[in-house]
C-alpha cells in the first residue's frame, strides 16, 4: 500500500519515517525544496533519538522519498496524511489555513487529472474539533463525494518529543475518527502491523477523536501547573514537593508521571493545545476555568527562576553574568518552541544581565531567535567562566552528575538555580553553594 505524507515537519518526518519502516512505500510532500533536498540526502531536519539511521536506512531501501510535487502522492496512494502546522493565532485559536489550502490543492489535483480510486485523506495535525467537516466540505465543494472518491478520518498523533520514534513503532493506543466502514477498514490494516503486543485501534466519530487528543495534552499540562502550584505551597509552609510527589504517585488513580514540578511546560504541543481548546471552549459559551488557570499558572511559573536570580541579586542584573544550562523545551530534542529557558533567558536580559548558554542539541535553533544576544558555548564548563550564578533550564543527562568542584572553581559566586530539581539540596548545602530549587527547602 502506498502511503502520502503531506507536511515533513516533526509529525510528518516521524510518521513518514515509521511507515517506511514497517515495510509500505512512503511519499513525503513539503513546498520547501531546501528542506527536501536535505531529507532525501538522508540529513534529518530535526533531532529525534534514532530517527537519523532510520531516515538514511529507507531511503537506501527505496521505500521513502521526498518531493515538492503534491501530485505525485495525490495521484498514486490509497491514504494521505496532512501533517501540517496549525499554529496559534493571535487569540490562541489554531490557525487551518496550511490544513484548508492543502485540502483545496488535493481536490484541484484529483479534478484535473480525473482521480477515480478511492482514497483515505486523514488528519494527522492537531486541529480543532470539526476540521474533518471542514476538509471533507473542502472537497466535496470540488465536486468529489466523499463515501465515493475519498473518506476523511481524524488520527491524532501522541508522540512525544525525543521518544516519538518509539512511541510511533509501538504505541499505546491508535485513535481513528470516521464514520466510514470502508475507511476504518484501511486505517486498521495500516496500523496492525503497530498493535500486534495488543494495545489497541480505538474507533470513534471524528468530533470526539479530535477532541480526544485536546482532552489528552490539556490534562497533562494541568497535571504540571498542579504539581508547580504544590510546590509553590511547599516552599511557602515548609514542605518538600519531592515527598509530596511520591506520596501522591504512588496512588494508582493518580500515577507517578507529569508529577515534576519544575519551570513550567513548554514545546509545540501543550501550550499550543491548551489555548486551542480554551477557545474552543469560549467559542461554545462554555466557561472552561480549570483551563483558565492551568494557563495562567504555566505563565507565572515559566518567570520563576529569573525572579530568584532577579531577587537573588538585590533586584538587578546590571553586570552580572549568569550561564544557563538547557534551551530545548525538554532533553532529547532541539525544539525550543515556547521553551522556559528561553523565558528565563529573556527575563535575565532585561533585568541587565549577560548570558552564557549551552544545550547539547539547541544551540543552533536558539541561535535562530536570539541571534547575538546571548553567547554560546562549546560544552557546559566553558560558560561557567566568569559567570555570577548558574541556572538549570533542561533535564539532560549531562547534567545530571556534574563536577562540582569544577563549577564552584569556575563560578566568581557559588549560586546554582535548578529548574528541573536535579540535585539534592543537602549535598549542595554540604558543597557550599547558595542553592535554589523548585518546591524545596532552602
Amino acid at each position: 500500500m502506498k502511503i502520502g505524507i503531506v507536511g515533513t515537519g516533526y509529525v510528518g518526518l516521524v510518521t513518514g519515517t515509521c511507515f517506511a519502516e514497517m515495510g509500505y512505500d512512503v511519499t513525503c510532500v513539503d513546498i520547501d525544496p531546501r528542506k527536501v533536498e536535505m531529507l532525501s540526502q538522508g540529513v534529518p531536519t530535526i533531532f529525534e533519538t534514532g530517527l537519523e539511521m532510520l531516515l538514511k536506512r529507507n531511503l537506501r531501501e527505496g521505500r521513502l522519498h521526498f518531493t515538492t510535487a503534491l501530485e505525485e502522492a495525490a495521484m498514486s496512494c490509497k491514504v494521505l496524511f496532512f501533517a501540517l502546522p496549525t499554529p496559534p493565532g493571535g487569540d490562541g485559536e489554531a490557525d487551518l489555513s496550511f490544513v484548508e489550502q492543502a485540502a483545496r490543492d488535493l481536490a484541484t489535483i484529483w479534478s484535473e487529472n480525473e482521480r477515480s480510486s478511492y482514497c483515505v485523506v486523514v488528519n494527522k495535525s492537531t486541529v480543532p474539533v470539526g476540521t474533518a467537516d471542514r476538509v471533507r466540505n473542502i472537497i466535496e465543494e470540488s465536486g468529489h463525494e466523499s463515501g465515493t472518491l475519498f473518506d476523511v478520518v481524524s488520527n491524532p498523533e501522541f508522540l512525544r518529543e525525543g521518544v516519538a520514534i518509539a512511541d510511533f513503532m509501538k504505541p499505546e493506543r491508535i485513535v481513528i475518527g470516521t464514520s466510514s466502514g470502508e475507511a476504518e477498514a484501511v486505517m486498521r490494516s495500516i496500523y496492525e502491523p503497530f498493535v500486534r503486543q495488543g494495545n489497541p485501534i480505538l474507533v470513534m466519530d471524528e468530533r470526539s477523536s479530535e477532541m480526544t487528543k485536546y482532552a489528552a495534552n490539556s490534562f497533562l499540562a494541568t497535571k504540571i501547573s498542579f504539581i508547580n502550584e504544590i510546590a509553590n505551597l511547599c516552599e511557602r509552609v515548609g514542605a518538600n514537593v519531592d515527598h509530596v510527589r511520591r506520596g501522591i504517585g504512588t496512588d494508582s488513580r493518580i500515577g507517578k508521571l507529569f508529577l515534576y514540578p519544575g519551570v513550567g511546560f513548554g514545546g509545540s504541543c501543550f501550550p499550543k493545545d491548551v489555548n486551542a481548546l480554551y477557545r474552543t471552549a469560549v467559542q461554545n459559551d462554555y466557561e472552561f476555568r480549570i483551563l483558565d488557570a492551568v494557563l495562567k499558572v504555566n505563565d507565572s511559573q515559566r518567570h520563576r527562576l529569573s525572579r530568584a536570580i532577579i531577587e537573588h541579586f538585590g533586584g538587578s542584573l546590571e553586570n552580572r553574568t549568569i550561564a544557563v544550562w538547557g534551551l530545548a523545551f525538554k532533553a532529547r530534542t532541539d525544539d525550543v518552541r515556547e521553551s522556559p529557558a528561553h523565558y528565563i533567558i529573556r527575563d535575565l536580559l532585561n533585568a541587565g544581565a549577560r548570558v552564557q548558554a549551552f544545550d547539547p542539541e539547541a544551540m543552533d535553533t536558539t541561535r535562530a531567535v536570539f541571534g547575538d544576544d546571548i553567547e554560546y558555548g562549546k560544552e557546559p564548563y566553558e560558560v561557567l567562566e566568569g559567570a555570577d550564578a548558574l541556572a538549570v533550564a533542561t533535564e539532560w543527562h549531562e547534567f545530571r552528575r556534574p563536577d562540582f568542584e569544577q563549577v564552584r572553581s569556575l563560578l566568581k559566586t557559588p549560586a546554582i538555580f535548578d529548574g528541573r530539581n536535579l540535585y539534592k539540596p543537602e549535598r549542595m548545602k554540604e558543597m557550599g553553594f547558595d542553592y535554589v530549587s523548585i518546591g524545596r527547602p532552602v
